[in-house]
């Protein structure tokens, strides 16, 4: 059989439009061994459709094209038509039917599904990064971090750090331990993404409580008790004067509340 030549003309990389057409000749074997592909990506302009469809009528080639912008389809499957070249829309078609089903005009912006895909990496990245530099495990996570949490025990700052990496940001926390000595790293980072979380004593009072009866112990411990809990907020208070961070009371806050208004003070220092 003659080498089969396939353009593949795409508005963004063109990976969508090589895949289906590679999965299209693996049914044709030996197919792939006798096929040309070639690809041109970032398509922008009529005039590159007008000079891929002369070479593709030079070369004999299939073109396969995957064109967001109706103007573009139109034009190119126009021209191949009267070049006789063969040509198919990927994207055309399915853009159609999801445009009459859904009732809504297609934002013909090319290279979507990568700053999708791009997106959702970052966004797991971020999770991971949460996971891994939570609860101070890891003080060089600190440097690294877009927003660091410092708080005591049960101030939601693991929830908190997770909300947030869902929003793509990478978020380290630190529990203050007025026997632990807070890491050195804490102290070099910048005092504008990092946040305190406080919380009244007497809610902490009852949380800790609820939590120790969870855990199936004693909620008389001193883990609980009111003494115990204004002591380490005494010794918050001495770190987070040092920073020179943000101090958020979180005492009946939801943890989207505490995130917004975290990312409002994020965005604030930015301007």
């Amino acid at each position: 059989m003659n080498k089969l030549a396939v353009f593949i003309v795409s508005d963004s990389v063109g990976e969508t439009g090589e895949l289906v057409t590679k999965a299209a000749i693996s049914q044709f074997r030996p197919g792939m061994q006798d096929t040309f592909l070639k690809r041109f990506p970032h398509v922008e302009s009529l005039e590159q459709l007008n000079e891929i469809v002369h070479l593709a009528t030079e070369q004999g080639a299939i073109i396969v094209y995957t064109l967001v912008k109706e103007e573009m389809r139109s034009y190119i499957q126009h021209l191949s038509d009267n070049m006789i070249v063969p040509a198919i829309d990927l994207m055309g078609p399915l853009m159609g039917k999801l445009e009459e089903t859904l009732r809504i005009e297609p934002v013909e912006e090319p290279g979507l599904v990568r700053k999708l895909d791009d997106d959702y990496f970052k966004k797991i990245e971020a999770i991971e990064f949460a996971v891994k530099y939570d609860d101070g495990r890891d003080p060089r996570g600190l440097l690294l971090a877009d927003i660091v949490l410092v708080g005591v025990s049960r101030t939601s700052k693991t929830p908190l750090s997770q909300y947030l990496a869902h929003k793509r940001f990478k978020v380290a926390n630190v529990p203050l331990v007025p026997e632990v000595e807070p890491p050195e790293e804490l102290f070099l980072v910048d005092s504008q993404k990092c946040f305190g979380l406080v919380i009244s004593p007497e809610k902490l009072n009852n949380i800790r409580k609820e939590r120790l009866i969870a855990l199936g112990l004693n909620d008389g411990a001193n883990y609980a008790k009111l003494d115990r809990i204004n002591e380490e907020i005494v010794h918050f208070r001495k770190v987070v004067d040092r920073i020179g961070c943000h101090v958020i009371d979180v005492t009946n806050r939801a943890v989207e509340e505490t995130a917004n208004d975290i990312l409002h003070r994020i965005q604030l220092s930015k301007q």
